[in-house]
């Protein structure tokens, strides 16, 4: 399946009734391992190849897909027979393509994408696309080992394993959408346990690229071991209300939930915190809440989104006033904006909605930032959060928020010792206010990516 199978499938849907038509074809070679006492546990490698085709028909929405392409006649069928079935919507249409470059400057619009590009932007990487099945499992093993010759108190191993992923994607469109790129991937994770007496603890760490040697497989399972050494003899506090240190992991999570809140689809339906707060001061003024499709070798860029629209570069909270929202062409439509470039699919099985490339925070200026040191020196009393518990139980809607988290205690700038079944609780956005510096370790894990954030005035429960 390519290109020319886009298209001749668009025909087919176009002659049998349909007034526009959108095919989306992916298909991934991927490797999974995970491994137990230097043994492999786990291999899973797949082929897949699908396609879906989305048709509008008196503005109404039909859909369908398949893995099997002698099923063209049929899927194109059963796609618009499922728009019968459908409510009408003014806002369907499917995008067309941007504007050429200029010859001159800059682009107008949008950057073009020539087919069978990668529109420039860096997500192919030849040594995991070919990369041998002993060699992808020796790295794999590689985690594990790394985490027990760390330290000996590094007594198991939950989880240590590695992905492998390289694709094709075509995107087609009645519109004249007509885009092809290929991308991979892969990725390190190990959840170590360190024991020492009657006591345990946990530590993670986690990388991911689209390039393989961005990956130290050793490092990560180092930094795991030592994550969970450091928890050894950690012992509860007092309720106290101070300065928290998100670890850098952790403010990414709260990320996480935040990028629900920018969808406009969330915005739209009033299920976002964001909602009606354009122009308004929604993060501590000492932050940039961005999102790019351009950063070279990270999980979430792409040239285009999951319907062949360009994806762009935009800071969507600047300096904590909140500039805009993520749209796709259906949202934009409604707002009666323009596309962010932010449409994503689960895969072929699904219909587009919003969601992020790659969002990351980073420092409204550099007087605002800070190393990691330093920013331990500034605080007084107070916890730096390692791991949280339960972050998942945070409410996307209104911010709120009360997670368990163990760390490290704080007072007089010196770390002094481990904390366990400690809480702290508030809101997402008046976290965000709340953060009076920023350290210059912004990490991605997947295509979140955060560095460390110094909160002050806090509540924390012992």
């Amino acid at each position: 399946m390519n290109t020319e199978f886009a298209i001749k499938l668009i025909d087919i849907a176009l002659n049998k009734g349909a007034d526009r038509a959108e095919v989306y074809v992916k298909t991934s070679k991927s490797l999974g391992i995970e491994v137990k006492e230097q043994k492999i546990d786990t291999l899973e490698s797949s082929m897949t190849m699908g396609y879906c085709i989305r048709v509008i028909k008196d503005n109404r929405l039909g859909f369908s897909y398949s893995t099997d392409p002698n099923e063209m006649n049929i899927v194109a069928e059963k796609a618009i027979e499922a728009s019968k079935y459908s409510e009408p919507d003014e806002y369907l249409e499917l995008p067309t393509p941007p504007p050429p470059p200029l010859t001159k400057g800059g682009t107008e619009g949008g950057a073009s994408l020539e087919r069978g590009g990668n529109g420039g932007v860096k997500i192919f990487d030849n040594d995991i696309a070919a990369l041998p099945e002993g060699d992808a499992i020796n790295l794999a093993l590689l985690i594990e080992n790394s985490a027990f010759k760390e330290d000996k108190r590094i007594k198991k191993i939950r989880k240590a394993s590695g992905s492998f992923s390289a694709n094709n994607t075509y995107i087609a469109n009645s519109n004249g959408i007509n885009v092809h790129y290929q991308s991979t991937g892969c990725s390190a994770q190990l959840m170590a346990i360190a024991e020492e007496g009657s006591e345990s603890q946990l530590g993670w760490d986690y990388e991911g690229s689209r390039f393989l040697k961005d990956i130290s497989f050793e490092q990560v399972g180092r930094n795991a071991a030592r994550r969970a050494v450091q928890l050894l003899g950690a012992r509860k506090i007092n309720s106290v209300k101070g300065f928290v240190l998100l670890d850098n992991s952790v403010s990414a999570e709260f990320l996480g939930i935040l990028s629900s809140a920018l969808s406009a689809e969330s915005v739209q339906k009033k299920k976002s915190m964001l909602a009606g707060k354009k122009g308004t001061m929604v993060s501590s003024n000492r932050l940039n809440i961005i999102d790019s499709g351009l950063l070279d070798k990270k999980l979430g860029s792409k040239p285009v989104d999951d319907e062949g629209v360009p994806t762009t570069h935009k800071i969507l909270i600047e300096k904590g006033i909140l500039k805009g929202y993520l749209y796709n062409t259906y949202t934009a439509r409604k707002d009666g904006v323009v596309s962010t470039g932010n449409a994503v699919r689960g895969g072929f099985t699904g219909i587009p909605t919003v969601g992020p490339t790659n969002l990351y925070m980073e420092p409204a200026s550099t007087e605002y930032t800070s190393s990691f040191e330093k920013l331990i020196k500034n605080i007084d009393k107070g916890l730096y959060v390692i791991e949280t518990m339960g972050m998942h139980t945070a409410n996307p809607i209104s911010g709120e928020f009360s997670v368990g988290a163990s760390g490290l205690w704080i007072e007089r700038g010196e770390i002094k010792h481990p904390v366990k079944e400690a809480v702290i609780s508030g809101n997402i956005l008046e976290l965000f206010k709340d953060a009076v510096m920023v350290g210059d370790d912004l990490r991605f894990y997947g295509n979140i990516g955060a560095p460390s954030l110094l909160i002050e005035e806090i509540d924390i429960s012992g």
